[in-house]
């Protein structure tokens, strides 16, 4: 049985006022990372304003192409060959997400799966709100090791049966949200909600899958409709090997990538860095898979002295961000 740590936190009385009033706690599995890898399955859970399960949904859906790795989460094409399209589940799928936030686990890549979906059936996702567990657990300095959901859900005593399968997924992740947010109740913190806007100017085109597999970087036609967020936090300066990176740190980025552009760039204001869209004396690190290319971010990089890391690196750098000091 799951243990509530802070359940002196659920008395109206101790509840802030400016939290929300309602949460769709998401999983979804997909073909891959890319920019044109589809949803093939998905899952929610509501939950009320002070985390309680109102109910639960979950569905699989027919991608129209191969479902990539098999091995993850387990859905062959046999299996995915009856299941509903997208656009057959859109209006459900939106019934359920609809005047809640968004919770998912690393949350910018749940909400651009599903905004690329609806931008796909020319819709719009009824999301205006995400919170992303692993910011929040970040906020609340829970000691974990590292920001896996397992990790998660291990910190709250919560059991995984199924990993990657979209409703085992959501269930763990809404049982570990729950105490969550009653200790950010408890102690008046701030839930780190973002803002989400819908893609726009979508227009579907078929795209061969490359070689890369999966997460491949694959050029498709979407883009964002929004201005990103100012950070907060002053410039610490330049990063240094071996070290973590610190929030208020300028990164920049160059040249092809196998996980999209724009996650990348998300993951990284999540974390509190400084996204530049140009590379100068004062960028704190250079993120690029082809350090040899002749763009104008790696030569400035090599005249400034910008250190310069791949993006597998900088993945496992956005694992432990080192906080503010101030």
């Amino acid at each position: 049985m799951l243990e509530d740590r802070t359940t002196a936190a659920s008395s109206p009385a101790a509840w802030p006022a400016a939290y929300p009033q309602g949460y769709a706690v998401v999983d979804v599995e997909t073909t891959g990372l890319a920019r044109d890898d589809r949803i093939i399955s998905a899952a929610v859970y509501r939950l009320d304003a002070r985390g309680e399960v109102e109910d639960h949904w979950y569905t699989t859906v027919n991608p129209e192409r191969d479902p990539g790795p098999v091995w993850i989460h387990g859905l062959t094409s046999e299996m995915l060959e009856g299941a509903p399209l997208f656009q057959d589940i859109a209006e459900e799928f939106a019934a359920r997400l609809r005047d809640r936030v968004l919770v998912a686990h690393n949350a910018v890549f749940d909400w651009q799966m599903i905004a690329r979906e609806y931008a796909r059936v020319r819709r719009e996702a009824p999301v205006r709100q995400r919170l992303c567990t692993i910011a929040l657990s970040k906020e609340l300095g829970l000691p974990l090791p590292n920001h896996k959901l397992e990790s998660l859900a291990a910190h709250f005593g919560v059991v995984q049966q199924r990993a990657h399968h979209a409703l085992d997924d959501a269930r763990v992740l809404a049982e570990a949200f729950r105490p969550s947010l009653r200790a950010a109740a408890r102690r008046d913190v701030r839930l780190p909600l973002l803002e989400c806007r819908p893609l726009t100017e979508w227009t579907d085109r078929p795209v061969p899958r490359q070689s890369a597999g999966y997460g491949g970087y694959r050029p498709t036609s979407w883009r964002p409709s929004r201005k990103r967020p100012a950070c907060p936090y002053p410039n610490p300066g330049r990063y240094e090997d071996g070290r973590p990176l610190k929030q208020g740190m300028r990164v920049a980025f160059s040249g092809d990538t196998s996980v999209e552009r724009e996650l990348l760039e998300d993951r990284a204001t999540e974390a509190g860095l400084h996204v530049a869209t140009s590379l100068s004396r004062l960028t704190s690190l250079l993120v690029t898979n082809d350090p040899d290319s002749g763009t104008s971010k790696v030569v400035k990089a090599r005249q400034f002295g910008t250190p310069v890391v791949d993006e597998a690196a900088f993945g496992q750098l956005l694992r432990d961000v080192e906080p503010f000091d101030g």
